[in-house]
């Protein structure tokens, strides 16, 4: 046909093409970029006052609270070592921690395999059984755990603590091990039967390097929750000398009240918080891949 080229249109510039992408205005992307940057100012300003504070002086504190502060008193950062014993605080807390998640671990890990790759009667029930812990809160069976504690003289005990906090947190940690433990493949588990593997040995040298992200997301939910858990801590823990950091902090606000002792209050408040920033800074990425390829497997 006369005129007509098969030739195809040579292509845009990629500036051409870029602005020809570029969306245009939209008032629904404006309000929820308004909303996050407030939601933002909201979290981390309470953070930023609190961190001036704690290099404040009491009457600084009270008189000028949104001030900057004239001069920076690390002496409030020293008092709540010594006098506040914060130190002593995070280092019960600390050891809870890492107890908890070690015990976690190691009965969720298991678990989570033989559910998720294993086929037997009363599988399902099982399963099910477990996912009904998700709605069991430990509020709800503080009063009986308390007296069965007691009974069995596990309180002020900070192994039993870690121990109840593992298990309040076991359903979760299988229900989430074991979605990402079902997408792996079989053909994996299969090869390494071939080589000699048992299942020990399949689940800690073949499935467990594949759920990285998944242990990675599981560790730092935990942290955040076992660190800043205060019922149960409250509950079981009398002992001065083995309380955690929620409780220490409680006890110290209440001896501020008489004691006016704002800036190590405050400097105390700062330094239990650090832990927990660089722990999710540190994991933050592993974090968001963790629960995107969750969201996706699951």
């Amino acid at each position: 046909m006369a005129g007509y080229s098969a030739t195809p249109a040579s292509p845009a510039s990629p500036a051409a093409y870029a602005q020809a992408r570029k969306p245009g205005f939209s008032f629904g992307r404006l309000l929820l970029r308004v909303f996050l940057i407030v939601q933002a100012l909201a979290v981390v300003y309470p953070i930023l006052w609190n961190v001036l504070a704690s290099f404040k002086t009491n009457e600084e504190v009270m008189e000028s609270p949104w001030s900057l502060p004239t001069s920076l008193q690390w002496d409030n950062y020293s008092r709540a070592f010594k006098a506040a014993r914060i130190g002593d605080y995070m280092f019960n807390s600390a050891f809870v921690v890492i107890l908890s998640i070690a015990i976690l671990l190691l009965a969720a890990m298991p678990t989570a395999y033989v559910l998720g790759r294993m086929r037997f009667r009363g599988r399902a029930f099982l399963t099910n059984f477990y996912m009904a812990g998700l709605f069991i809160g430990s509020v709800y069976i503080i009063v009986p755990l308390f007296i069965l504690m007691n009974q069995m003289h596990m309180l002020d005990s900070r192994f039993w603590l870690s121990a109840v906090y593992a298990t309040g947190t076991l359903p979760f940690a299988v229900y989430l091990m074991t979605g990402f433990m079902k997408a792996i493949p079989h053909d994996f588990e299969e090869a390494a039967m071939i080589d000699g593997c048992g299942y020990f040995g399949t689940l800690f040298k073949v499935i467990l390097p594949m759920t990285r992200p998944a242990i990675i997301t599981l560790f730092v939910f935990s942290f955040f929750d076992f660190w800043n858990e205060y019922v149960l801590a409250m509950t079981l823990i009398t002992d001065d000398a083995r309380k955690t950091v929620p409780i220490g902090l409680s006890n110290l606000m209440q001896i501020q009240q008489f004691a006016t002792d704002w800036g190590s209050l405050f400097a105390a408040l700062v330094i239990v918080l650090i832990p927990t920033v660089i722990v999710y800074g540190l994991l933050q990425k592993k974090l968001t891949e963790g629960m995107m390829m969750g969201g996706v497997k699951g």
